[in-house]
C-alpha cells in the first residue's frame, strides 16, 4: 500500500511539473518585459536617445511591413540609429504619441515575445495603428530588445 501511494504521489508531481511546459514563465518575467517596452516608449516620447539605447541589444534589428495605396506589401529594414535620429529631430512644435493598446507576452527561459497593439497620434490627430512585435533576450538578468517588427495601417484601427 505504501509503495502504491508513493507511486501515485510521484506521478501526480511529475504530471503537474510537465503540465507547466518547458519553463513556465512567472508573472514577474512578463511584468519585467512589459516594463522594458513601456520604458522604451517613455524614452521615445521624451526623445531620449540614451534611454532608448539602454533598452536594446547592440545589434538590434528593426523592420516594418504594411501595404501601399495600391495594396502591394511593403517590407523594409531600418538601422536603429536612423530611428533615434528621426525621433530626436522632431521639433517641439510637433506632438506625437504612440499609445500602447494591448499586450500579449510569452516568456521561455531567456527569451520573450511581446505582441503590442498601438495607435499613433500626430499633433493630436490619429495617424495610423498596428502591432509592434518585440523579441527580447534576458542577458544575465537584464531584458533587452533584440528585434522589433511593426505593422502600419489605417483600416480597422479606431472603433466607431
Amino acid at each position: 500500500m505504501k509503495t502504491l501511494f508513493t507511486l501515485v504521489l510521484s506521478l501526480v508531481v511529475v504530471f503537474n511539473l510537465s503540465a507547466q511546459g518547458p519553463n513556465a514563465s512567472s508573472y514577474d518575467d512578463k511584468e519585467d518585459v512589459k516594463k522594458v517596452i513601456e520604458s522604451f516608449f517613455d524614452g521615445f516620447h521624451k526623445q531620449d536617445s540614451a534611454a532608448m539605447k539602454s533598452l536594446v541589444a547592440d545589434d538590434v534589428v528593426l523592420q516594418t511591413t504594411g501595404r501601399n495605396k495600391e495594396g502591394k506589401t511593403l517590407f523594409r529594414t531600418e538601422k536603429f540609429d536612423k530611428l533615434i535620429s528621426s525621433i530626436t529631430s522632431i521639433p517641439d512644435s510637433i506632438s506625437f504619441e504612440e499609445k500602447l493598446t494591448s499586450f500579449s507576452i510569452q516568456v521561455d527561459r531567456t527569451m520573450a515575445n511581446a505582441w503590442v497593439g498601438y495607435e499613433f497620434w500626430l499633433n493630436n490627430e490619429f495617424s495610423h495603428c498596428g502591432i509592434n512585435s518585440f523579441q527580447l533576450v534576458n542577458f544575465d538578468g537584464e531584458w533587452k530588445i533584440i528585434y522589433l517588427i511593426d505593422t502600419r495601417g489605417r483600416a480597422g484601427c479606431l472603433e466607431e
